[in-house]
């Protein structure tokens, strides 16, 4: 029943919208704080139903989703009009959801395919350079697809482990955020800037020193709190230091080649402009987008068809997660849309106190109230549509960004970023990574619980990194 949820949101909304020709636009200046609750009421049931109510909430979410985002839709049509609801539904829909579920499933397809094997043991030494080298390639194969090529070998590797779920949320903090800091294919708040015309490699020559300066504090932190466990843990005391062979290798080496495919096609369709376009209820689709989003579903299919079973199996692959990010986030999509409307009318919405603290008193941006309102939006938002929102607020244009207001940018890029692992719904990933944490039996920590790491853990870092280098932007 619930995996026919998001369809059915979808499908509501095309039989509503073909009632009528014409729709306005959602103007957000006409919105007041009410229109928040549901949003805030998805993130509540979010971070204390599987605490609270773990059953439950495992069997029904995508049945609480679809109520909050009906909450939402409901009374916007009754208010403002079918039409205007219809549209504001389908445009979010296809302009963000899409293409931003259609890129992670095929990451999760195509990184599920890819096996490595070997007797890792969860040393702090393993831990460590497995958190390395993910945070080293997340720009590369992009967040989702480190974190699921790597993910389930290092929760292999720290079975045995009394104390581990720490392990995980610091792949989240390294892996699943700020590794992919350095270019568009890292982190999708990267990807949004690149298709509005920011360079490729911008991220790369820009941020590479604030991303090497978190990254390596983080891993600093990792190491002393793994050790502290590591030595604290009864069953290494008990077992000992036996070795066994290593024999590492991995498998599926297909689905690397598919990777890569994955990357060419975003630069491709990214660069490529045919001037093609339709419209969907007052939404504009690209030709080159169409093109991506089939080129990447193609790409997982051929994933599934070329991978042996047998991969997928000792991987410890199931929908299950993808399935659960899918529902979650359609639902958050969904009730961020009049939150966003607000954000996007400016001095006009009921953020304007929350959007007047980014200008000082002489018109100029404020960086650190840059980084760090885009940051604590992005831990509760959604990086990409935040990163966004403050693209449009410090100008929109790309030339300026990158040039005069080039400190504005990179604030607003690391913000989005790095802040991304503050939440559990920072950054689609974590929530990704979540449920094959707690599906292969890690007890991973709650959604307040989880925070409860990252404020002790991220905040510190991002205070250090505010002194020595936003501040002296």
């Amino acid at each position: 029943m619930r995996n026919h949820l998001v369809g059915g949101m979808l499908a509501a909304a095309a039989l509503i919208a073909a009632g009528d020709a014409q729709a306005a636009a959602l103007d957000g200046a006409t919105l007041r704080w009410p229109w928040a609750l549901p949003f805030l009421g998805i993130l509540l049931t979010i971070a204390i139903g599987p605490l609270l109510l773990p059953r439950l909430w495992h069997r029904h979410y995508g049945k609480i989703a679809f109520a909050w985002g009906s909450l939402t839709i409901a009374p916007m049509a009754a208010l403002y009009g079918t039409p205007t609801a219809a549209a504001a539904f389908v445009h979010e829909m296809l302009t963000e959801y899409l293409s931003f579920i259609v890129l992670l499933f095929s990451l999760y397809v195509v990184a599920g395919g890819i096996l490595v094997t070997g007797n890792l043991r969860g040393t702090p030494l393993v831990n460590t350079a497995i958190l390395v080298f993910g945070t080293l390639i997340a720009s590369v194969v992009g967040t989702t697809g480190a974190a699921m090529i790597l993910i389930r070998p290092l929760i292999r590797a720290n079975a045995a482990r009394l104390h581990n779920k720490h392990v995980v949320v610091f792949f989240i903090f390294l892996v699943a955020n700020i590794g992919g800091a350095l270019s568009p294919l890292g982190d999708p708040p990267l990807f949004v800037g690149f298709l509005h015309g920011v360079d490729f490699f911008w991220t790369t020559t820009r941020m590479w020193r604030e991303t090497a300066f978190v990254a390596g504090l983080v891993v600093a932190i990792f190491i002393a709190v793994d050790i502290w466990h590591y030595r604290k843990d009864r069953l290494v005391t008990t077992v000992g230091e036996a070795k066994p062979p290593v024999n590492f290798g991995v498998s599926g080496s297909i689905n690397l080649l598919l990777i890569a495919g994955i990357i060419a096609v975003i630069i491709a369709t990214a660069t490529w402009k045919p001037g093609i376009s339709f419209d969907v209820y007052g939404t504009t689709l690209e030709l080159q987008n169409i093109v991506r989003d089939a080129a990447l579903l193609l790409i997982a299919v051929l994933s599934l068809l070329l991978t042996p079973n047998e991969h997928r199996e000792a991987n410890g692959f199931s929908w299950e997660p993808i399935t659960e990010v899918a529902i979650l986030f359609a639902g958050i999509f969904t009730c961020v849309i009049p939150v966003l409307a607000v954000l996007e009318a400016g001095k006009e919405g009921f953020f304007s106190w929350l959007l007047d603290t980014v200008t000082r008193s002489d018109g100029s941006p404020h960086e650190i109230a840059y980084f760090w309102l885009t940051g604590t939006l992005s831990a509760f938002l959604d990086n990409a549509p935040t990163y966004l929102v403050f693209f449009e607020l410090a100008g929109g244009d790309a030339a300026e960004l990158m040039g005069p207001l080039a400190t504005t940018l990179k604030a607003i890029s690391m913000g989005a970023v790095f802040m991304g692992a503050m939440t559990y719904i920072g950054n689609a990933p974590n929530l990704m990574v979540y449920a094959i944490a707690m599906e292969r039996g890690v007890k991973m920590p709650s959604f307040f619980g989880y925070m409860a790491w990252s404020a002790a853990v991220l905040l510190p870092v991002f205070a250090l990194l505010t002194a020595f280098f936003v501040m002296r932007f």
